[in-house]
């Protein structure tokens, strides 16, 4: 067992996948010889040929469209997108037939396919390098939308996205890329998709993240539990379909709930899972839910990235905000 980074456990996983089921390939823009614009593909290529792992022409729909058809006949491919805001030239072909292709055919065929792209801001890129607009993949019934936030969840999640029979858009939040290690074990256990995962337990108020702003609400709550306030902090992890019955228990236990998101705040994941406690929660709730998000604008340049981006002050005043509900 090593301890290694969330781009290693992205590499790992894949590299298991393609060692143990010939129907796995992996091709996108430099991610054979070059191993990738992060390296999150570095070394399969050797390993494995250049049939296995194929540089693609800078061509976001003609990859979205391969993936798509050999998806169709049977074949479990993984499409790296350079960047997240790279991917709206093959949002065509994701919405139009890789998300409907098994209600198209009555479930005649699936797609087991993997369209992987790096994810948010924090890494000083230029403009379309840092959006989170997983709200609009979240919104398209048949796909799957998951973004891990640790390594060991992101080798899971990894494997367990690649043998789904359905189209799943793994997102890959880059800011924490190299920031953490864990220990991981290349075993090929996968996590399960549509799964929660409960952080930290606590009683007075339900702390709601995915991505790398576990890493601030983590923080957060450390330093919340120092005040006093005992905050339990769920990683949604898949952002589609949500594991609303998790975050509800949660919300029965403390009373209280505060959403951190790194995307805009206007028609976003949290403004979802909101609406879900409002819904289906409502009389257990204290207080008003709160929400930490960017704001409605475009992700600025990086000399004002950091003031877009939530931080563990702005969580914690919408905390103790929240808290003077009783």
């Amino acid at each position: 067992m090593a301890a290694i980074t969330l781009i290693e456990a992205v590499n790992a996983a894949m590299a298991y996948e393609l060692d143990n089921d010939p129907d796995v390939v992996l091709f996108g823009e430099d991610v054979g010889k070059n191993g990738g614009v992060f390296r999150a593909t570095d070394g399969l290529q050797k390993k494995f040929g250049k049939e296995r792992v194929i540089d693609t022409p800078l061509a976001e729909s003609m990859i979205a469209g391969l993936a798509v058809g050999m998806a169709a006949q049977g074949m479990k491919p993984i499409a790296e997108m350079q960047f997240m805001g790279f991917i709206f030239p093959a949002v065509d072909q994701i919405f139009c037939h890789a998300a409907r292709l098994r209600h198209r055919t009555r479930g005649r065929i699936t797609q087991p396919m993997v369209i992987r792209a790096p994810y948010g801001g924090g890494i000083h890129a230029p403009e379309h390098h840092s959006e989170s607009t997983e709200a609009l993949f979240s919104h398209i019934p048949g796909l799957k939308v998951v973004i891990p936030s640790n390594p060991s969840r992101a080798y899971g999640l990894m494997l367990a996205a690649i043998r789904d029979p359905d189209p799943v858009i793994f997102l890959e939040p880059k800011r924490v890329y190299r920031i953490v290690k864990h220990e991981v074990e290349d075993n090929g256990e996968e996590y399960p998709l549509e799964a929660c995962f409960v952080d930290r337990e606590g009683s007075d108020i339900t702390l709601i993240s995915w991505g790398a702003m576990m890493h601030e609400t983590l923080q957060a709550a450390e330093k919340l539990a120092a005040e006093g306030i005992d905050a339990e902090v769920i990683d949604v992890a898949t952002v589609s379909p949500i594991d609303m019955d998790t975050i509800l228990e949660s919300v029965e236990k403390t009373g209280r709930a505060c959403i951190i998101q790194e995307a805009p705040k206007s028609g976003s994941v949290g403004s979802e899972i909101a609406a879900e406690i409002a819904e289906k929660g409502i009389l257990n709730l204290l207080a008003p839910i709160g929400r930490v998000s960017g704001y409605d604008t475009v992700m600025p340049y990086y000399r004002l990235e950091k003031q877009y981006m939530p931080t563990v002050d702005r969580i914690l005043d919408e905390v103790r905000t929240i808290m003077e509900y009783k």
